[in-house]
């Protein structure tokens, strides 16, 4: 008896499983499909995969015989990555359900939230922010908008501060204080992590 090389990937619905058996003739393989194992015959070439790591629906599952290999679809029952083939892992839907409709299926498919709809519900129940409620909103056109306002509405010593330190510190301080500004040159304070540079350097 030969075992047949192979090699699967997977997502948290399906896992899709590649058995090499160039040139196999669709009429002579048998593929047999149970809960918890999965088996492949072709003459004297035999895969046998038991326990499988997680439970598989036979009645979904199918297989594509091609020129180079044998393609094996696995559905898995609960959602979920199993990181193996294989594995003694307790299997919470055992024994397997006659119907995919049992309890314990329900409750595997409502803890697998469909993220797309909860995301669409978040951001439709979110109200458009104005710059009036917070400044950083609305990119670089509201950021300026804020500053232009704060400009606009301040006195004398307060925009001789933001201009002074804003042009000092190479636009990485923004100071309304004269009375420190004025002390002596504002330094360059990049972010965290960053680094600053002359422009042309």
């Amino acid at each position: 008896m030969t075992t047949i090389r192979h090699e699967f990937y997977e997502t948290d619905e399906k896992l899709t499983l590649s058995v090499f058996d160039k040139g196999a003739d669709p009429a002579q393989v048998s593929v047999t499909f149970r809960p918890r194992s999965f088996t492949y015959e072709n003459g004297d070439k035999k895969l046998v995969l038991e326990p499988l790591k997680g439970q598989i629906d036979p009645e979904k599952s199918d297989y594509t015989v091609g020129k180079v290999k044998v393609e094996v679809r696995l559905v898995k029952v609960a959602p979920g990555r199993w990181s193996a083939l294989i594995g003694d892992s307790p299997d919470p839907l055992s024994p397997f359900p006659s119907s995919s409709t049992t309890p314990a299926v329900a409750e595997a498919r409502r803890r697998h939230k469909n993220w797309d709809s909860v995301t669409e519900a978040i951001l439709s129940s979110e109200k458009n922010v104005t710059s009036d409620d917070d400044p950083n909103a609305g990119g670089d056109a509201s950021v300026n908008e804020f500053f232009q306002k704060l400009y606009a509405d301040a006195d004398e010593d307060t925009r001789r501060a933001m201009l002074k330190s804003y042009q000092e510190s190479g636009g990485t301080t923004l100071s309304t204080n004269w009375e420190e500004v004025k002390k002596s040159r504002v330094e360059v304070k990049p972010p965290e992590g960053g680094e600053w540079k002359k422009w042309g350097v």
